[in-house]
């Protein structure tokens, strides 16, 4: 008997306007390595063959996005985006509810992780596909860690053997992120990411282990990090 492997479909949430690294024009709008950092994150989904389809919940009448050249790919789908990320989030996966099965997999990425490596996200698919709920890439905690009240005193030096980075992808079943996000935004509560969703609800989610060079573009200072990243990794 032949049995439909689940999909993998993967959202990017990308409406986000990123206030505290410009003023001018979001994050993901910035050049890097020649290219805007949009289209180094999208690109690296695209090199990923397993992923069925890329959806990128976004402001599209944003005049930006017609400089990301990789757009024009079948593959890629921009939806309409959301006011916060886990809003975004849940477009996307409504886009998609008249193709996706409930035990299908989506694969959330940041649009502005530029430096996810195929290599991560393959080990992220094969370390979660036997997993009933899923999994996120993490990074370890190397430097001492310091809880700080809001006067800026430490209160106290944390344990870092117990903490991780959460990074992304974060890949989980479709029907249950739906549901679990859905069920977060009824109770006026905001993921921050979508495996809060999932721990919300009482599940355990896997941690897996990826490279710490997978860096989110927060602030300017970012952007000749990631340069760097992407030299390095050209020449592994």
């Amino acid at each position: 008997m032949v049995t439909n492997m689940p999909k993998i479909w993967a959202i990017v949430p990308a409406a986000g306007q990123g206030k505290r690294f410009s003023q001018t024009k979001p994050k993901q709008f910035f050049e890097l390595n020649g290219k805007l950092v949009a289209e180094h994150s999208l690109s690296r989904l695209l090199a990923v063959p397993q992923l069925e389809q890329i959806i990128v919940p976004s402001d599209i009448d944003c005049s930006w996005w017609s400089q990301v050249a990789c757009l024009s790919q079948a593959k890629i789908k921009q939806v309409k985006g959301g006011e916060q990320r886990a809003n975004s989030v849940l477009n996307g996966l409504m886009s998609i509810s008249a193709s996706a099965a409930e035990d299908d997999w989506v694969l959330v990425h940041d649009i502005a992780r530029p430096c996810i490596t195929a290599e991560d996200i393959n080990q992220l698919i094969s370390a979660v596909k036997d997993h009933p709920v899923g999994g996120i890439l993490v990074a370890r905690v190397d430097e001492t860690l310091k809880k700080v009240a809001a006067d800026n005193h430490i209160t106290a030096t944390i344990d870092r053997t117990e903490h991780r980075l959460a990074q992304t992808p974060q890949m989980f079943r479709y029907g249950l992120l739906k549901q679990t996000i859905c069920d977060c935004l009824q109770q006026n509560i905001i993921p921050t990411d979508e495996a809060f969703a999932i721990e919300s609800a009482g599940y355990k989610v896997l941690a897996v282990e990826g490279r710490r060079d997978n860096l989110k573009i927060t602030r300017e200072e970012d952007l000749a990090i990631a340069t760097a990243i992407m030299t390095g990794q050209e020449t592994q």
